[in-house]
């Protein structure tokens, strides 16, 4: 159930009610890509679309809070009024009535700035990396830029023009807050909301600055430093704490979530923390034993292959696969064995091969080849 009055967030998501977590993590980052304020400059509507794509993945996406907010229609300590779950002896129906008068007396506005101008969290934001399978083994940094709001550097975000006056807002004297107080039936009420003139920041701006047109942010480039643990997969996302979208009003900014892909690598085909690898061995080889190299991520390591080794038969080198994410240690190396049958044999090779064959007491069939058939069906053979 949803709280009245606010958008369901399985609507904003676009997903059902008994959507799984993969459902909700893909819904999520096709909308984020969809409305992101890069993609759509200027826009405000995609802009309160993006940020209400974050606000609900944040619940929905959070195990807790999504059994709560389907339980109650809310998430946190304090559920929002007219919910039924404030204390509020009418369930909710006073402080409706509460807020009709007062909407009566100075309009709905009050309250809705109220809301607008407290302090906010900044956006998370997330973004795509390509990597390679040796980065995965062996981890390392890379460096990524990332397009996001920060304060402007013309005004350190007071949105002033340098040089210029930041007033006291004479509205409400600084405070950022004005009191009403109104008549009801119930007695005389005071109503705190932000102020009108300043919107609850307590300055006022009397020449915008003209970077970023008063607004005291703007969107730039920001290069970091991010690390690439050991062990990382595709689907691996790593979190880096504080470099999303800044706060409002002093509150702290969003975190980055960078999801990971691990291209493939042609010498080897991965299964969790286990490589697997391919060689290939003679005839010989395979019957008499033998031993070879084999790749590694640290280089190639000698391998023996014991005598008799069947076609298909596979071979571990412990400890030699790729770290392990949540644990210590490694996986294994498992090397498949592939025996290469001699097609095109000298006369001394075939020779070798009718005894051998005689020795182990097998039948062979040797067919002819092409023209040596058509030989003989010309001469009547």
């Amino acid at each position: 159930m949803a709280t009245p009055g606010k958008k369901d967030y399985y609507e904003v998501l676009g997903v059902p009610r008994n959507a799984t977590a993969d459902e909700i993590k893909k819904a999520y980052r096709k909308l984020t890509r969809k409305y992101h304020p890069d993609a759509n400059p200027g826009n405000e509507e995609a802009e309160r679309k993006y940020k209400e794509i974050n606000e609900a993945n944040d619940v929905l996406g959070d195990p807790q809070k999504r059994a709560q907010y389907d339980q109650f229609g809310f998430v946190g300590d304090a559920p929002p009024p007219g919910s039924g779950f404030d204390g509020d002896p009418f369930g909710g129906m006073g402080r409706d009535v509460f807020g009709d008068i007062f909407d009566s007396f100075f309009g709905s506005r009050g309250r809705s700035r109220a809301t607008q101008d407290m302090p906010r969290r900044g956006a998370d934001l997330e973004m795509s990396m390509r990597i390679t399978l040796e980065t995965a083994y062996r981890g390392g940094t890379r460096q990524v830029e990332i397009p996001r709001e920060e304060d402007c550097p013309a005004c350190n975000g007071s949105g002033a023009e340098p040089g210029s006056n930041v007033e006291t807002c004479p509205a409400c004297g600084g405070r950022g807050q004005v009191e009403h107080k109104m008549s009801t039936p119930f007695g005389q009420m005071v109503q705190v909301v932000a102020c009108a003139r300043c919107k609850g920041k307590g300055k006022v701006v009397t020449t915008p600055c003209r970077s970023c047109k008063g607004q005291g942010r703007v969107r730039r480039s920001h290069k970091i430093e991010v690390k690439i643990p050991p062990g990382v997969d595709t689907g691996t996302r790593l979190r880096v704490s504080a470099e999303g979208e800044r706060g409002t009003r002093g509150a702290p900014p969003g975190d980055l979530f960078i999801l990971l892909e691990v291209t493939p690598d042609p010498r080897f085909q991965r299964e969790g923390s286990d490589l697997h690898a391919r060689v290939e061995i003679e005839l010989p080889q395979a019957a008499l034993g033998c031993q070879v190299s084999v790749p590694t991520f640290d280089g190639t390591e000698k391998l023996d292959v014991p005598a008799g080794t069947q076609p298909g038969s596979v071979l571990r080198i412990k400890g030699r696969g790729m770290p392990r994410l949540v644990s210590s240690g490694k996986g294994d190396l498992h090397i498949h064995v592939r025996v290469n049958v001699p097609k095109n044999l000298s006369e001394k090779g075939r020779n070798l091969m009718r005894e051998l064959a005689a020795e182990m007491k097998v039948e062979i069939s040797e067919g002819k080849g092409f023209f040596e058939k058509m030989k003989d069906k010309f001469s009547g053979s």
